[in-house]
């Protein structure tokens, strides 16, 4: 078996051996080639696992995102996606020569860190991902949907609200999205070509969809809501805000759309502070809590000193690698929001494993609780609790985009 690189002529083989591995037929894209999820694919960055008489059995991408880490620094990312091994070749070790060779590419390019979404939670791991932002989705009642203060004493007032269809709104999503990555931890970019190939999932896609448009009081947009009614129901894919303001401007629009008995908000972090502003707090239902973004961190050193950092302290960190063979030690040492990580001989304040490491990177997973669940150990007390007040963002991560 070999593991090569594709090309543009590969595109038909990559995308029919990947359907395949799931067991689902492709779509097909629209008159200009858009409308599908492969149609921001990024070819010279995809693998294909190839059997000695030349089928394809196995497929690895990724694409080139910017990765917002705490301290709202913006950073290069690669998002891998599209992995799938064909059935009759699974368990036979195609998947893991995949993944090593996907590593010491991304390795090879300058890149620090990966991130993906996992289809299924047991399979990265291994491989040395961890969940890093997670997600969940709010169901409100409308007839308890009462707000605790009036609009004019939660927001300033000069706010407006205008529904547009999807189909006439792509550059305003476009730039209210990309503010507010820029200034959300975890969040990733949606580069140009998506919007215009319509790659991915509402509001990316061009799937019809209102689209609630939130502007300031100078008119510039600052925020917007993708719905969707069915039945009595209300389904909101995402609400993306620049502020708190434009956020609840938008909430109450939603909240007060007429033949509705409930909104969905499919996507909100789970430090979301709707359930807070509504006078019966049970207004706010939540469920379906999910990982999402995992992240693979391929340089410690650059990863740690690249994020922001909001606690000064230091700790000796002794970091297993299994999967690329490797261990060692760090001391990390931050300073006025600044962080030195250099090998050291000092004994270590804790031990772990890469993949708790990433999941602890973006400030969304307490290290404390991986302690507590056996997977980090503390070699000396106090240490689990410096490391949260190290590790945490100025807000929780969160992350909208579906890749």
């Amino acid at each position: 078996m070999e593991i090569r690189s594709t090309t543009d002529q590969d595109l038909g083989a990559f995308v029919d051996t990947f359907h395949a591995a799931l067991g689902i037929f492709p779509e097909s894209p629209n008159a200009d080639g858009g409308g599908v999820w492969w149609a921001a694919t990024e070819m010279d960055r995809n693998l294909l696992a190839v059997t000695a008489d030349g089928r394809p059995v196995g497929t690895a991408g990724a694409y080139s995102f910017e990765l917002t880490l705490p301290g709202q620094v913006v950073v290069p990312a690669p998002g891998v996606t599209a992995v799938g091994v064909l059935p009759t070749h699974r368990r036979q070790g195609v998947l893991t020569a995949m993944m090593r060779r996907q590593l010491a590419d991304l390795r090879a390019r300058g890149e620090f860190l990966a991130v993906l979404l996992a289809s299924e939670a047991g399979i990265y791991g291994r491989f040395g991902y961890g969940p890093a932002t997670y997600t969940q989705r709010l169901t409100v009642q409308r007839h308890q949907a009462a707000f605790a203060a009036p609009r004019a004493a939660a927001a300033p007032a000069g706010g407006s609200v205008e529904v547009l269809p999807r189909a006439a709104c792509g550059e305003i999503l476009e730039q209210v999205y990309d503010r507010y990555r820029r200034a959300q931890p975890g969040a990733l970019s949606r580069p140009r070509r998506w919007w215009e190939l319509g790659a991915g999932q509402v509001p990316v896609a061009s799937t019809p969809r209102y689209v609630a448009v939130h502007r300031d009081a100078d008119g510039t947009p600052d925020g917007y809501a993708s719905y969707s009614k069915d039945g009595d129901a209300l389904t909101v894919d995402e609400t993306v805000a620049v502020d708190d303001a434009a956020h609840t401007d938008l909430a109450r629009f939603l909240l007060g759309h007429d033949l509705v008995a409930r909104v969905v908000f499919r996507h909100c972090p789970p430090d979301h502070p709707l359930r807070w502003q509504f006078a019966d707090f049970r207004a706010g239902e939540p469920g379906g809590e999910t990982d999402w973004l995992w992240v693979r961190l391929l340089d410690v050193p650059r990863a740690l000193t690249s994020r922001g950092w909001f606690t000064d302290g230091e700790l000796v960190l002794d970091v297993d690698d299994p999967f690329l063979g490797e261990h060692h030690r760090y001391l990390l040492t931050v300073r006025d929001g600044k962080a030195a990580c250099v090998p050291t001989d000092r004994e270590p304040d804790l031990s772990l494993d890469v993949r708790d490491l990433g999941s602890v990177y973006l400030g969304g997973t307490a290290p404390s609780a991986l302690v507590r669940a056996g997977h980090i150990r503390a070699h000396r007390p106090g240490a689990a609790v410096l490391a949260d007040a190290l590790f945490r963002a100025e807000r929780a991560p969160h992350c909208l985009h579906w890749f």
